[in-house]
């Protein structure tokens, strides 16, 4: 495999796209956040191109999998009628756990961009790096830090608006 070079232009546009992207995934986190559901959000793009939004619903649908990125796959995934979404990306405003790491790759994306961290259950970087395990038969790029502070300080607001 060759390098790939990439100028310093091309990564500043392709970072405010990303930033971009996350505002449209922050907005998907705050009507999770109104439904009173722990506040992320997440979208899914193909050519440039919004294919998928989504939230966290897993009080109102009773359903513990209704995670944002599982959400925005299936949507994404009966808009495109493939269950595999090559050359498509993923911005989730937290870390995925587990289980939203494992559909990201069984689906086929390309890049995962995220915004905060999640030290308890994050698979990407906090307590795991799932994404680099050799086992898996398909590679996602990802990167994190997109509007990190905002997406940081909606769940602080929503869990300590349960606190009493």
């Amino acid at each position: 495999m060759g390098i790939i070079l990439i100028s310093f232009e091309n990564c500043h546009q392709m970072s405010n796209l990303a930033i971009d992207f996350m505002s449209l995934a922050l907005e998907q986190a705050r009507k999770a956040y109104d439904l009173d559901e722990v506040p992320v959000g997440s979208i899914i793009v193909k050519n440039g191109e919004v294919i998928s939004v989504s939230f966290n619903q897993v009080i109102s649908q009773n359903l513990v999998t209704s995670h944002a990125e599982i959400n925005a796959i299936q949507i994404a995934s009966k808009k495109l009628n493939n269950y595999r979404l090559v050359n498509c990306d993923i911005y989730v405003t937290l870390e995925p756990c587990h289980m939203c790491a494992k559909a990201i790759v069984d689906a086929r994306l390309k890049n995962l961009f995220f915004g905060a961290l999640e030290p308890k259950t994050g698979a990407i970087v906090s307590i795991d790096r799932f994404l680099d395990a050799s086992h898996l038969n398909h590679r996602v790029n990802y990167s994190s830090g997109y509007r990190e502070a905002d997406s940081a300080n909606l769940l602080k607001s929503f869990f300590k608006s349960k606190r009493y």
